[in-house]
């Protein structure tokens, strides 16, 4: 029998899955450019072929689909042929944060099971030292890469791929160690990836294509921080799904006017900030030298991962002028859940109140929908993640059926606004944000105590002008201890990375804890600011 044509047509449509939004896009626009890395655009084209190249020789080591592939570097256009390459070949591109002292990276590797790296030469030391009875290769970006690449067939072989086949994002989150979110390919683009299309109804693959064709001025959006962030990951995969370009800045350190100079050259249209540590140095660049940048491509500014301060947003808005801002609101559980434009006309208020779909609601502690006005915690339904890898305690903790719905409920205070919109209160623990980095305070205070001269210690955040937070510590030390502030930092120096080593160490008598002995976090919190003044 014949089959209809729309039969042949589903028989046909790609899965609706990242590598295939690439192959799709390639096939439709080659010459497009999908990534500007300031001294060199990449088309669609061209990602595709290195995507597949690497996918092929992936394939050639023996690794198997579901595989989990360690990705470790910096911005570079590796990194982006690794994620698409994992995806074509049917493995699991993992973030590695390249931040991570040892003890760190055997958790995070040995927790992933990762069974190969990709690797930046300046971290091959730091694998190496590892002990990862599953680790069976090891591709170190350079001349090893590219000739592994240029060996590589350019012919895309790998079939089977699915809607189902899992993109995992390690997050930091509120709880420790971080933990592995588990996304179906499908999932992800219509939960995280479709933004740029305004959330519009997401058909097919072939649909996108259609949208994309269409247009003839792509919006390029800029990715400022790392790709081992979810966040630079999903704006990457929010300009490819709708046919759009990507400026990736590839500098080892974040340098506002390296920045501005990317946007000008890429002719950014979106710039995309993580909180106060990136909008505030950007807009007080532009304010030095207001006539140094032709930034007139830029029509509003986005920002994600932790809130701008009323203060930064005012400098924004003096060094950007008529450009709106966009905040967002999400999660690596949740996806990009809601969006609120501040376009300067609300008398200041920078409330983090989000306009949100039906498939948001914040629930009390008995999972029912709050009233409005009343706090409780932030869900969202619809697609979500599968749960945490390895982790079914933590699954179940996070992702809750209710009256037969599944809901990713990550952890945030919120409340339900009159007009429907969702005020964020902040997470519903004690993590610290500093500079869009999560430190969970107890992983500090397990360094902390490991220290001979350290009785007791306490974490928490303190308000900081740049970084939103800073990590403080409140320490006990044993009685005759001449222990010193340097004495503490170069402690945590030697075990953690730099962002989570306290910027502030305050001596105290005793630590404040409740009548069971658990640390007393919002008596401390107020210690803390009452130290500092």
């Amino acid at each position: 029998m014949t089959p209809t044509t729309d039969t042949a047509a589903e028989a046909t449509a790609r899965p609706i899955n990242l590598a295939d939004v690439l192959e799709a896009m390639a096939d439709a626009l080659p010459d497009r450019a999908a990534v500007h890395t300031g001294d060199r655009v990449w088309t669609f084209a061209e990602v595709d072929e290195r995507s597949t190249r690497l996918a092929n020789h992936l394939v050639g080591l023996g690794i198997q689909p579901g595989e989990h592939v360690a990705v470790h570097s910096t911005n570079r256009i590796e990194w982006v042929d690794a994620l698409y390459g994992c995806l074509k070949a049917r493995a699991v591109p993992i973030n590695i944060n390249y931040k991570y002292l040892r003890d760190e990276l055997a958790y995070l590797y040995g927790n992933a099971d990762c069974v190969a790296a990709i690797v930046a030469p300046e971290h091959v030391a730091a694998v190496a030292e590892l002990d990862l009875p599953t680790l069976r290769h090891t591709i170190v970006l350079g001349e090893e890469y590219d000739a592994a690449l240029a060996a590589s067939s350019p012919e895309r072989k790998v079939t089977g791929r699915s809607a189902d086949d899992h993109y995992v994002l390690y997050t930091g989150g509120t709880t420790g160690y971080p933990k592995g979110v588990v996304w179906r390919n499908e999932d992800l683009i219509r939960a995280a990836l479709n933004a740029a299309r305004y959330g519009a109804p997401l058909d097919s693959i072939e649909q996108l294509v259609a949208e994309a064709s269409a247009t003839e001025n792509p919006m390029v959006l800029l990715a400022c921080g790392p790709m081992m962030h979810g966040g630079s990951q999903w704006i990457l995969g929010n300009a490819h799904v709708a046919g759009q370009t990507v400026a990736l800045y590839t500098e080892p350190h974040f340098d506002a006017a390296k920045i501005l100079d990317l946007v000008e050259k890429a002719k950014v249209v979106s710039l995309t900030f993580l909180g106060d540590a990136m909008g505030r140095p950007v807009a007080e660049a532009i304010l030095a030298e207001p006539d140094r940048w032709d930034l007139s491509s830029l029509a509003a500014v986005s920002n994600g991962a932790a809130p701008l301060s009323d203060g930064v947003r005012e400098e924004i808005r003096r060094a950007l002028p008529g450009r709106f801002i966009l905040d967002s609101y999400g999660s690596s559980e949740s996806g990009a859940a809601g969006s609120r434009m501040d376009d300067g006309t609300d008398g200041g208020q920078s409330a983090p109140r989000f306009t949100v779909t039906d498939q948001v609601e914040v629930f009390d502690a008995d999972f029912k929908p709050c009233p409005v006005g009343v706090d409780g915690m932030l869900g969202r339904s619809g697609p979500v993640p599968l749960g945490y890898y390895k982790d079914p305690v933590k699954t179940a903790a996070t992702f809750k059926e209710i009256d037969g719905v599944r809901w990713a409920i990550p952890g945030d205070f919120a409340r339900r606004e009159e007009d429907g919109s969702v005020t964020v209160l902040g997470r519903g623990s004690v993590c610290i944000n500093t500079g869009g980095e999560k430190v969970h305070p107890e992983e500090v205070e397990a360094v902390l105590l490991r220290h001979d001269d350290i009785f007791d210690a306490v974490v928490v955040g303190t308000p900081h002008e740049r970084w939103g937070q800073q990590v403080t510590a409140l320490v006990q030390r044993r009685e005759g201890s001449t222990l010193t502030e340097d004495d503490v930092r170069e402690h945590c120096r030697a075990l953690i990375s730099n962002y989570k080593v306290p910027k502030t160490i305050l001596f105290i008598d005793e630590v404040p804890r409740t009548p069971v002995s658990k640390v007393d976090y919002p008596a401390s919190a107020a210690l803390a600011a009452q130290l500092l003044g």
